[in-house]
């Protein structure tokens, strides 16, 4: 047997018992990625949005929600709210940068098209931006939103999904 050099990227669907994983992961996310774009007070309150497991679960368990793994172990997830609308994609800090997200936004695309969505949408954070545009989304509103007494920034972005009738 040969070890590898890099542990492999696998998808799975979510399951109701891994809430807390999940919530552990969201949390390490907002406070430790982006700090550059967010206040402290501000990643505090967006943070806050896991505190409540059970309902932070049922929110992911109405949706197709997968989890991205690197050796077996998640370390992403994302979701898909109907038919064309990325609702949550998040990485956590020590799988960042390794193809998680890439893995995670490529399956919810194929999974939207398969719907037949013509496009597909996310509120993307100021610093995920830079990752939705390498991949063909475009900013289309930049909105604000209260969360825990603090103003949210973030920005829809839009990118078209190809359809089949354009595969002739």
């Amino acid at each position: 047997m040969s070890a590898s050099a890099h542990p492999a990227l696998a998808l799975r669907p979510f399951l109701i018992t891994d809430t807390p994983l999940v919530a552990e992961i969201f949390r390490a996310s907002v406070e430790e990625l982006t700090a550059d774009d967010y206040s402290d007070a501000q990643r505090k309150a967006w943070a806050s949005a896991a505190d409540d497991e059970e309902a932070f679960g049922e929110r992911l368990g109405k949706q197709l929600t997968l989890l991205g793994t690197l050796g077996g172990s998640p370390v992403g997830f994302a979701s898909l709210k109907g038919a064309d609308q990325i609702d949550l994609l998040y990485v956590h800090p020590a799988g960042a940068g390794q193809g998680v997200g890439t893995m995670l936004v490529d399956a919810l695309e194929k999974l939207a098209a398969g719907r037949g969505a013509r496009r597909l949408t996310a509120e993307v954070s100021d610093n995920a931006q830079e990752f939705f545009m390498r991949r063909g989304y475009v900013a289309k509103t930049r909105n604000t939103m209260p969360r825990g007494g603090e103003w949210l920034a973030n920005t829809t972005m839009e990118k078209p999904l190809a359809g089949k009738e354009k595969a002739q």
